[in-house]
């Protein structure tokens, strides 16, 4: 959607979020398919394959939040906020709205994930925490020891995505419970430049901040892939 109206060509599903959608479309055909052999827990895999769609929704629309920050966050150039022009300072906050937009996606998007393993594995989180995220079940699942396979292959997952996943949860969290985030960027590094001398007041790290939103991206669609074609080998074994 984002795309056409950038006038940009649609986007062609490959790499690794081709294999994402391939599973997730996969444990949707499973649900429907076992549905009708077993109608007593239909009403459950009913409900798994609705939270499948919203999750599918959910990753295209991250995906296009991401494309359109970058797309307008490669339109500012590095200097001082004085010295952008109107046109400028319109791409600048264009690019901060979907930029936002993108790393508040990302936990979201994981918290749903975290949602639909907790039910499906039966972990049942919420006796631990009420109110859990998707890191949450994952310390869960380790703690069972159950499906050991998975939460091996998910801690490696977080962990190699660690030092970004930790920028953009203080960035998210700063954005959620104190103020905007990009305000607190462009003090920072404000601060750090000597703007509190009389200095030009620069904008924060654009292309960091985007390579870190990348690397969330990359943790999001791993987890979605792994997850999925878990769920989908456990339910090919049903009767």
């Amino acid at each position: 959607m984002l795309r056409s109206m950038l006038g940009e060509p649609p986007r062609t599903p490959d790499g690794a979020l081709k294999a994402a959608f391939a599973a997730m479309g996969e444990f949707t055909e499973l649900c429907d398919r076992l549905s009708r052999r077993n109608p007593e827990i239909a009403g459950k895999l009913r409900t798994y394959a609705v939270w499948a769609e919203g999750l599918r929704r959910s990753l295209d629309e991250l995906e296009e939040s991401l494309f359109a920050a970058e797309f307008f966050g490669n339109r500012v150039p590095r200097v001082s906020w004085e010295k952008l022009t109107d046109a400028d300072r319109l791409n600048y906050g264009r690019h901060v709205y979907f930029d936002k937009n993108a790393y508040i996606r990302i936990f979201s998007l994981l918290d749903k994930m975290g949602t639909l393993m907790n039910d499906l594995l039966e972990l049942k989180t919420e006796k631990v925490k009420p109110r859990f995220s998707y890191f949450t079940v994952l310390r869960r699942l380790r703690e069972t020891g159950r499906h050991a396979e998975l939460a091996a292959m998910l801690t490696a997952l977080k962990e190699e995505h660690r030092d970004a996943m930790s920028r953009l949860r203080r960035r998210r969290n700063t954005e959620i419970h104190y103020m905007n985030a990009e305000l607190k960027d462009d003090l920072q590094t404000s601060e750090r430049m000597g703007s509190g001398n009389g200095e030009p007041w620069h904008l924060e790290n654009l292309p960091g901040n985007m390579a870190d939103a990348r690397e969330g991206w990359a943790m999001v669609l791993g987890t979605v892939e792994r997850v999925f074609a878990f769920a989908c080998g456990r339910m090919r074994r049903l009767p």
